[in-house]
C-alpha cells in the first residue's frame, strides 16, 4: 500500500476526483518502475469528473446517514437529465423554490444533533457508493461500475488518511492536509468557515476554482464540495446552506435517485461546459443524499446529452478512533 505525495497532484474540485488523480499517478509511477524494468506499458485510463467538478472536497452538516443498498442502484439514469424539463415523475422548480429548499434544509441541519468532544487524533468516517465516467485511450466514455468506496479523514488533517475502494483502486493512503489551503477539508479547518450567511456566501465566491468569469458555476461548484465527503460543523453548515441561496440559477428538480436508489430533492445547476449537478437530499430530513452528473448537450469527448457521468450515495457517516476502523 503506498502513500501518495500531494505536492505532485494538480489542485482537484472533489475530493473523489482528487483521489482519482492520485490513484493514477501511483499507477503511472509503478508503470515507470516496470518499464525501467523493461515491462510492456499498457495504455493509460483516465479516471476524471466532469469539468463541473474541480476542487478539493468537503462535506455535509453533522449526522449519519446509513441506507439499506436498492435493487435499483442505477436507477438513476431514468431520471431528468436536463435542466430544460424531466421525464417520468420528475418535476422542475425555479431559483425561488431552491431558496425555499435550502432554507428547509438549514433549518432541519440546525436542529441536527452535532457529534461532541470530537478529538484531534481521531477520524471521520464516511461509506459511500459510487460510480463515475472514465475517459479512456481510444474508447467511448463510460460509466464504471457502481461500488462501494470508504475513506477515513483525519479530524485535524495533521494525520494521513486511508481510502478502500471496491474497484481497481483497492486501498491506498492519504497524505495529511496542507495547511493554509481553502478547500481543505479536515473537521478542524471547517471549523474555521464564516458562521453567517452573508460571510460565507462572500468566502463561497471568493474561494471558488475554475473559470474566474463563471462566479455563479464556481461558488455552486464549492457548495457542492461542502455537502459531499466530510463532515461540517453544524454551524458552518447552516450558514452554507443559507448562503447557497444566493447562488444565482440553482433550480429545484423533484425525483432524483441516488447511487443506492433512493428517491430525493435535488439542487441542480448547469454549467458552461455542458453538465449538470444534481445534490440530491431526503425529501423529509433534508439530509444529503449523494449526487448524481448528467450531460445537458452532446459533448466532443463522445459523451450524449442525457447520459448519466457520475452517481454517489452516502451510506455511513462517524468518527473512529483510527484510520481502517469501521464503526
Amino acid at each position: 500500500m503506498s502513500t501518495l505525495p500531494e505536492k505532485d497532484l494538480p489542485p482537484g474540485r472533489h475530493r473523489l476526483l482528487k483521489e482519482h488523480l492520485m490513484t493514477e499517478f501511483r499507477q503511472e509511477t509503478q508503470t515507470d518502475e516496470r518499464e525501467a524494468r523493461g515491462a510492456k506499458r499498457p495504455a493509460r485510463k483516465a479516471w476524471l469528473r466532469p469539468a463541473l467538478v474541480a476542487g478539493a472536497a468537503a462535506a455535509v452538516a453533522a449526522g449519519v446517514l446509513v441506507a439499506l443498498p436498492s435493487d435499483d442502484a442505477t436507477g438513476a439514469r431514468d431520471t431528468a437529465a436536463t435542466s430544460g424539463g424531466g421525464t417520468g415523475a420528475s418535476a422542475q422548480y425555479g431559483s425561488d423554490e431552491a431558496e425555499r429548499l435550502l432554507e428547509d434544509i438549514a433549518l432541519a441541519a440546525s436542529k441536527r444533533d452535532a457529534p461532541d468532544r470530537i478529538r484531534d487524533d481521531q477520524f471521520v468516517y464516511i461509506k459511500s457508493r459510487v460510480g463515475y465516467m472514465s475517459f479512456g485511450v481510444n474508447t467511448k466514455p463510460e460509466l464504471e461500475r457502481i461500488h462501494d468506496r470508504e475513506i477515513w479523514a483525519s479530524v485535524d488533517g495533521t494525520r494521513k488518511g486511508l481510502l478502500d475502494e471496491d474497484n481497481h483502486n483497492g486501498r491506498i493512503k492519504l497524505d495529511a492536509e496542507k495547511p493554509g489551503i481553502p478547500s481543505n477539508t479536515s473537521y478542524r479547518h471547517l471549523e474555521t468557515l464564516p458562521t453567517d450567511p452573508a460571510k460565507m456566501h462572500k468566502w463561497l465566491y471568493d474561494n471558488g476554482e475554475g473559470d474566474k468569469t463563471q462566479k455563479d458555476e464556481r461558488a455552486f461548484t464549492l457548495f457542492g464540495d461542502l455537502v459531499g465527503e466530510s463532515l461540517v460543523p453544524k454551524k458552518q453548515a447552516v450558514a452554507l446552506y443559507r448562503a447557497a441561496a444566493r447562488i444565482k440559477a440553482v433550480e429545484v428538480v423533484d425525483g432524483v435517485k441516488d447511487a443506492a436508489g433512493r428517491t430525493g430533492v435535488a439542487l441542480v445547476r448547469e454549467n458552461e461546459d455542458g453538465f449538470q449537478e444534481q445534490l440530491v437530499f431526503d425529501p423529509k430530513t433534508k439530509e444529503y443524499l449523494g449526487e448524481r452528473v448528467v450531460a445537458v448537450r452532446d459533448t466532443e469527448d463522445g459523451v450524449k446529452k442525457g447520459q448519466l457521468l457520475g452517481t454517489s450515495a452516502i451510506l455511513d457517516r462517524e468518527i473512529v478512533d483510527k484510520a481502517g476502523r469501521r464503526p
